[in-house]
This record gives C-alpha cells, sequence and structure tokens, in this order.
C-alpha cells in the first residue's frame, strides 16, 4: 500500500509558500501522493492552483485532489481546460482527480449553483471532460488525469464503475471501506471492466508535542456546522501517536486500501518529517 500526505486545509494558513514547501518536503521524504482537499466557503486553498504550484516545485510526487467539488466548476469547457493545463505543468500521469458532488449547501448558495440539480451537473462536466479532452485540448497523459470520484451513493458507486479508474473513501472507517468496496467490485465487474477499482482512503494526523491542540484548532471550526457530536467524534479518530498511525497502516492495508493519505492538520511543514520519520519505524 502506498503511503501519500495531505497539505493541512482544515487548519487556518497564511503564507502560500508553506503550501510548497511542503509539497518540496513530502517528494523528498518518499511520499507516494500530494493530496488537497476542497471547499468554498473556507479558508482553505483553490486545489488545482495549488497543484499547479506543487507541480512546478516537485519532479516525481503524485498530484491529487481529494476531492474537488466538481459540480462547482459550472463552466466545464473552462474547467476541462484548466485541468489539462496542469496535466502539462505535472508532466504525464502525475495528476489524479478525486472528484466529488458535496453535500454542503452554503457552499453551492456561495458559488450561485443549484444544490438540488448539482447530480446532473455533474453527469454535464465530465461529458465535457471527455469532449474536450478527445477533441479539443489533450492532456499530456494519454485519455486525460485518471478520475476517482468520492462518496458512498449509488450515484457514485456508477460514476465509478462506468467512468472512474477508482474511489477516494475520504476519512472512512475500514468496516467502511470493507462494505462498499463489496458494492463496488460488484458493479466493477457487472460493467465489464477489467482489472480493480483502485482505492484511496484518508486519515486525519497530527504529530509533535502539540498534535492536540492542533487537531483541537482544525477540526472543530471547520466541522462546528455538523455539530459538536461530529467534531468530537473527528478529534477521536484524527491520529497523535506513531503507535495509532502505525496500527492504521495495518488495518487499511489487510482490508484492500492501495493508497492511504494522512492529511495534516498542523501548518508546520515539519509535520511532513515527523510523518516519515514516525512510518519508518514501523
Amino acid at each position: 500500500m502506498d503511503i501519500g500526505i495531505g497539505l493541512p486545509s482544515h487548519g487556518q494558513w497564511t503564507d502560500g509558500r508553506t503550501l510548497v514547501e511542503w509539497a518540496r518536503r513530502a517528494e523528498a521524504r518518499g511520499f507516494s501522493t500530494l493530496a488537497v482537499n476542497d471547499r468554498l466557503l473556507w479558508t482553505n486553498p483553490e486545489p488545482l492552483i495549488t497543484l499547479a504550484a506543487a507541480a512546478g516545485a516537485t519532479t516525481r510526487i503524485n498530484l491529487l485532489t481529494s476531492v474537488l467539488l466538481a459540480p462547482l466548476r459550472s463552466n466545464h469547457a473552462l474547467f476541462a481546460k484548466a485541468v489539462a493545463t496542469l496535466d502539462h505543468l505535472a508532466g504525464p500521469h502525475r495528476l489524479r482527480l478525486g472528484l466529488a458532488a458535496g453535500f454542503r449547501r452554503d457552499d453551492y448558495a456561495a458559488g450561485d449553483v443549484d444544490f438540488a440539480t448539482r447530480g446532473k451537473q455533474f453527469t454535464a462536466l465530465l461529458d465535457r471532460l471527455d469532449t474536450t479532452w478527445r477533441d479539443t485540448l489533450r492532456p499530456a497523459t494519454p485519455g486525460g488525469p485518471p478520475l476517482l470520484f468520492g462518496g458512498t451513493s449509488d450515484a457514485t458507486l456508477e460514476r465509478i464503475a462506468t467512468r472512474g479508474s477508482g474511489w477516494v473513501a475520504g476519512t472512512a472507517t475500514v468496516p467502511d471501506l470493507q462494505e462498499f468496496l463489496l458494492r463496488l467490485r460488484h458493479a466493477w465487474t457487472a460493467n465489464q471492466r477489467t482489472g480493480t477499482p483502485h482505492v484511496t482512503a484518508s486519515a486525519m494526523y497530527a504529530l509533535g508535542p502539540d498534535a492536540t491542540t492542533a487537531i483541537t484548532n482544525a477540526i472543530g471550526p471547520y466541522y462546528a456546522f455538523a455539530g459538536q457530536r461530529w467534531i468530537d467524534e473527528g478529534i477521536a479518530a484524527a491520529l497523535t501517536t506513531p503507535d495509532r498511525i502505525h496500527a492504521t497502516v495495518a488495518d487499511f492495508e489487510r482490508a484492500g486500501c492501495n493508497e492511504l493519505i494522512f492529511t495534516a492538520n498542523d501548518p508546520d511543514p515539519e509535520q511532513v518529517d515527523l510523518l516519515a520519520d514516525c512510518l519508518s519505524t514501523r
């Protein structure tokens, strides 16, 4: 199982160059992937612009949106061109698009995009990607960057089985992953897909003497919309010790996960080295 790292998008950050330093360190320490998540009404960086900066600062590490809220990109032609451009900046076979519809109504309201029809808009965007990359602007990666889809709905299942190369499981637990994988493998076979779908999951972490404070400061405000129970569960699930990180790696590997992304909750780039040092002692 590959191990990637996610930029600290939950916590507050003010210096964009810090994110570039994250990318450089992640590549230097051998992580498979640098991932970035997406929200409109939050302080996190815009994913495609962030990965463009990371692409220019690195040469080998894979780049992943985990996940990008696809229907918010209502200008489908512009989005297709932006992704193709990023793919050329990164070079072939480095970029993967993790896409989802999302469930935050406020993001859609702020973006003047109809929440109720986001599924139809998602499909229209995917259709436009196909035609643009085939007929107008070819990405560096033949056929375009691989598409991974997030969520557990029937619509997500269909997108993966018919259009995608795999699933972005987000912060799903191992039982969640195992349950959805049963459905996914059945749908994959029913659609006569060859091979197996790629599965990427993520786990939140912070290490060092201030780890608990960093987790609380990041997760509390980020998930305030969902209520105290969700905040408490998120904080409890976040990993702050080497033992828990080692156990999580072993559990997801046994469950059939192909790649595990450790999403940071402390913006200090030293977190990259703390995680790499922790994983080296497994």
